[in-house]
């Protein structure tokens, strides 16, 4: 019997014609978007697990009732196949002073992250396990309800468990035109 094989990328919708990568590129770095720290433990790696983070400006509140907020990843990316099999995670919502942490979680080719969190303080979220940024302007814990393919990336939808709010009078870190940027 054969079997199904296709993967996203075998779906993929190719650019309309005059639209190339890098002007689609240019025109979203257009888009101020605010920087998130999304992270999960992975209990399976190795004796006490090992967490897991990644950097993301691809983040928005999606509704209220339920609370439920979109992030989308790479697709086959370490948070991608992870969040595929673990059903709890956490997005910190990064302030201006955590440009270096945002840097740190967004570098490619990593092997692991263990020493990425080594320096980095946080607490350990009570509903997900995964580490919550001390310093974030807001956390938020989430359990997966949807996960959607579209083009490269997924979409995953995750109900909110719950929130902790930082008393910081700091700014939000944002992105734009490929870099960090501060609202000041």
């Amino acid at each position: 019997m054969l079997q199904n094989t296709l993967t996203p990328h075998d779906l993929a919708i190719p650019h309309a014609e005059g639209v190339s990568n890098d002007e689609f590129k240019a025109a979203m770095s257009r888009l101020a978007a605010g920087v998130v720290l999304v992270t999960a433990h992975d209990p399976d790696d190795g004796p006490r697990g090992e967490d897991v983070g990644m950097t993301a400006t691809a983040f928005l509140s999606v509704s209220l009732e339920p609370p439920l907020v979109l992030v989308s990843l790479r697709n086959d990316s370490r948070m991608d196949d992870l969040l595929a099999d673990v059903p709890v995670w956490a997005v910190s919502l990064l302030s201006e002073n955590q440009r270096q942490i945002a840097g740190r979680f967004a570098m490619k080719g990593r092997v692991s992250d263990r020493l990425l969190f080594a320096d980095v303080p946080y607490t350990r979220g009570p509903h997900s396990n995964a580490p919550l940024m001390e310093g974030a302007l807001a956390t938020l814990e989430c359990r997966t309800e949807n996960r959607v393919v579209a083009g490269d990336h997924t979409l995953v939808i995750g109900r909110v468990l719950a929130t902790t709010l930082s008393p910081s009078a700091a700014g939000p870190l944002t992105y734009f035109r490929g870099h960090y940027r501060t609202l000041s």
